[in-house]
């Protein structure tokens, strides 16, 4: 198998179950506009219009071929992960958009590679999910970056983390949920800042958190949209801790030293941007990822890593193919 692995991807099932149980006023539905157009409602709101992109792997993979895409990761839609409601009924639903992934993936089951959802406010249920799906043909799973006020160093989280390290499944967590304010309302400024923020803030929570210094390497864990403006402020991180190690040294070892513990994907759009994140993480740390198939996804999937002149032809394949056959374990 040759061509690019593209491990940043969402869908959409066309149609599912009633999810209206205990959801309140703002369930989310899809309102059916024609053969290929919906609209993702939240109860009354609109909340992002799509397309049979979201959902018909025959269109997939048209547009695959057309940006030399050989396989693709599919994840779920962050705004289904539901970690607001009940344990019980996020499982519901849980199950419901995973088995309805392997029918989305089926027709190009070869290269079109399913990640699934859990319940991730019930751990237990998400360790019996994460076991299910993967049983059924599910590769990784897709997490939020927290479950309410809970960081990915809450208890919780960090079992759901080590049962992912145990069974050697992958995982991509993906910004979500994020704060809300008039400021952010503008300019979809949410997407633009807080985004950025929120996955920053994370991998913060791992390594300040001490989840690197409990979990082993064996635990295989991506970032979304270059693992947000941690690239960026990583000095910022250094020099804090070590000038305020009474508050900020919480982990083993200052935040540079946990670089090659994750992984981040190179939709960042700008050759500069790429550079930084190669130097900064690691180029065998680095994966394309698109955000297809959304606006504010990369078309053509991979142009930066592509264009990127500082790149070497062996770290351009690494960054296009190879880390991703590490981290989905194809290799």
């Amino acid at each position: 198998m040759s061509g690019m692995i593209d491990v940043h991807t969402h869908f959409v099932p066309k149609g599912w179950g009633d999810l209206t149980a205990d959801a309140g006023p703002d369930a989310p539905w899809l309102r059916i506009e024609s053969e290929t157009d919906a609209m993702i409602m939240m109860g009354t709101r609109e909340f992002r219009r799509i397309q049979d992109d979201c959902w018909s792997a025959h269109t997939r993979l048209r547009d695959m071929d057309a940006d030399g895409v050989q396989a693709q990761v599919v994840s779920p839609t962050p705004v289904f992960f539901n970690y607001g409601r009940s344990g019980e009924e996020a499982t519901r639903i849980a199950r419901i958009f995973n088995d309805l992934a392997l029918d989305i993936i089926a027709p190009a089951a070869d290269r079109l590679i399913p990640f699934c959802q859990v319940p991730l406010q019930d751990p237990d249920a998400a360790c019996r999910e994460l076991e299910r799906c993967v049983e059924n043909g599910h590769r990784g799973v897709e997490i939020g970056n927290h479950v309410g006020d809970l960081d990915l160093d809450s208890a919780g989280v960090v079992t759901f983390l080590q049962h992912c390290a145990a069974l050697d499944v992958p995982v991509f967590v993906h910004p979500w949920d994020m704060s809300n304010s008039p400021r952010l309302d503008r300019w979809m400024a949410q997407w633009l800042t807080a985004m950025p923020a929120e996955t920053h803030l994370s991998i913060l929570a791992l390594i300040l958190g001490g989840v690197f210094d409990k979990i082993d390497d064996r635990l295989k864990i991506c970032f979304a949209h270059g693992g947000g403006s941690f690239a960026f402020w990583l000095g910022r991180m250094e020099n804090a801790w070590h000038r305020r190690n009474d508050i900020i040294g919480t982990s083993d070892f200052p935040p540079s030293h946990y670089l090659g513990r994750f992984y981040v994907d190179s939709v960042v759009f700008d050759e500069r941007a790429l550079r930084l994140l190669v130097d900064t993480v690691g180029a065998d740390r680095v994966m394309v990822g698109s955000d297809y198939p959304y606006p504010l996804g990369e078309r053509p999937v991979g142009e930066v890593v592509r264009k990127s002149e500082f790149l070497t032809s062996a770290v351009r394949q690494q960054i296009l193919r190879g880390n991703a056959e590490n981290f989905l374990g194809l290799v």
